[in-house]
């Protein structure tokens, strides 16, 4: 089955992306998704001689759970920040973390995580992929900040790619 499917995630979340693009769920429509999707992870394999190994069980859903939860919280605090304080209390920091995880593909979550979460963004990752530049809206204490990022999402991040 490997053969027909080399990266059956990438191939569902193909299958999904080209479903929500289209705008309608017809049977061509399905049939097209379908095509692209078997077609291009298979086009695709020579470039990812090595694929990661996911747990997509509970640690995966307790992992994106913690995302979600995450996300709804800073945008209430961000609309917070925005309609209640003045721009001078601000106190946006630049954070460097120091980043534990061994595979592109995981730094990759770890930054885009940080990124989808309202009031900080990802900004760089280090040559040798150590190092993970954010820019935070508001922090009291960067140090914490950078703590509280590296338990909360590194942390099950290493365990979803164990």
């Amino acid at each position: 089955m490997r053969w027909l499917l080399p990266h059956p995630a990438l191939s569902a979340m193909l299958l999904i992306v080209w479903l929500l693009l289209a705008n309608s769920l017809t049977v061509g429509g399905l049939l097209l998704g379908a095509v692209l999707a078997l077609v291009l992870p298979k086009f695709t394999q020579p470039f990812w001689p090595a694929r990661p190994r996911m747990r997509f069980g509970r640690t995966f859903v307790a992992y994106l759970a913690i995302v979600l939860w995450d996300v709804v919280v800073a945008n209430f605090q961000v609309a917070w920040l925005i309609l209640f304080r003045r721009n001078r209390d601000l106190r946006s920091r630049w954070l460097v973390v120091p980043i534990d995880l061994a595979t592109p593909e995981a730094i990759t979550i770890l930054a885009g995580t940080i990124s989808l979460t309202p009031g900080t963004v990802s900004a760089d990752v280090s040559a040798d992929g150590r190092h993970l530049l954010v820019h935070a809206l508001d922090v009291g204490d960067p140090a914490a900040e950078v703590t509280r990022i590296k338990t909360r999402y590194e942390a099950r991040l290493r365990r979803v790619f164990a």
